[in-house]
């Protein structure tokens, strides 16, 4: 899920109708040090019948590091990620790719209503697929919001395939307190200037915002949703799993991080689960650096040199 004003503060840059591009190598800070980054490789890739757009960040890395694939949220794309992934890169040494699911960003436009079993459905209808399509025996998932949820059952169902998940923000089950949120967020989208600031997310095309805007929701607040959970596939995981979540998060109070770090028990350990204080739905953006911090000491701990 994305806040509104998450949608109307930033100008996207503009890559349509190219099947790659390169941004040009640039400078990243990590804790005051700058660290080259190489270029952002941008691609169209055929995945599952969906043309998706592909960001990869230092992929493949020249250190042999277990790549970090992102996941976005309900109103996400890549462009929406805005400069994090390439901080991500700085300051952790592990490359980065991200993608638009299918119907977002400047993916192609998705031919049907999502299904109420979309969370789980992207292991196998996306996020597998192209990580065999970049050659990816194993990698990191790290999911904000719904891309949360889609990182842990991505775990659950492919094991041998994921090394470790982080969530930010994510939801477990459906909350009360996510519900009243997305209808605030549904109000607000009836302002036609609202959908087309979304819009220019997502190939400036208003019918596909619109799409996007039903694809959550419709689908989080329709009866057959109610019952949703992340539970079952918690309780497999067999990967270090790591929880970072807001203490003003307007779409999930702390009882969400506490189940995803408490359920998967088959990892010794469990999880462990982080709460940012005077932080909304948007870690990343409201307190980058701490999010960067707690990512990067995760991952030393559990991926070492």
């Amino acid at each position: 899920m994305t806040e509104a004003n998450d949608i109307k503060d930033h100008n996207p840059n503009s890559h349509h109708g190219q099947e790659h591009q390169v941004v040009t190598q640039g400078m990243a800070v990590a804790n005051g040090i700058e660290t080259s980054v190489s270029s952002r490789n941008d691609r169209h890739v055929d995945i599952g019948g969906h043309r998706i757009i592909v960001s990869a960040w230092n992929y493949p890395a020249q250190n042999g590091r277990i790549p970090i694939v992102f996941l976005h949220d309900s109103l996400g794309a890549i462009d929406l990620w805005r400069d994090f992934p390439a901080q991500s890169v700085a300051y952790s040494g592990h490359p980065v790719i991200a993608y638009d699911r299918a119907g977002f960003g400047r993916s192609a436009p998705h031919p049907s209503k999502l299904g109420h079993g979309f969370v789980r459905d992207e292991a196998c209808s996306s996020l597998l697929p192209l990580m065999n399509h970049f050659g990816i025996e194993k990698a990191i998932l790290f999911g904000h919001s719904v891309g949360g949820g889609m990182a842990i059952s991505a775990a659950a169902q492919f094991p041998d395939r994921i090394a470790a998940v982080i969530t930010e923000s994510a939801q477990a089950f459906v909350e009360e307190r996510t519900l009243e949120g997305i209808r605030a967020a549904k109000k607000s989208f009836a302002d036609p200037e609202q959908l087309a600031r979304l819009a220019r997310y997502h190939g400036n095309d208003l019918k596909k915002a619109q799409w996007v805007l039903d694809a959550w929701t419709e689908t989080w607040l329709s009866p057959e949703f109610a019952n949703w959970s992340l539970e079952e596939d918690l309780r497999k995981l067999q990967c270090p799993v790591l929880a970072m979540h807001g203490d003003l998060d307007e779409f999930g109070s702390e009882q969400h991080p506490k189940m995803i770090a408490s359920l998967p028990s088959a990892f010794e350990g469990q999880g462990e689960y982080v709460m940012f204080k005077d932080c909304g739905h948007v870690p990343h953006r409201e307190k980058p650096e701490l999010v960067l911090d707690t990512v990067a000491d995760f991952l030393r701990r559990h991926f070492p040199e």
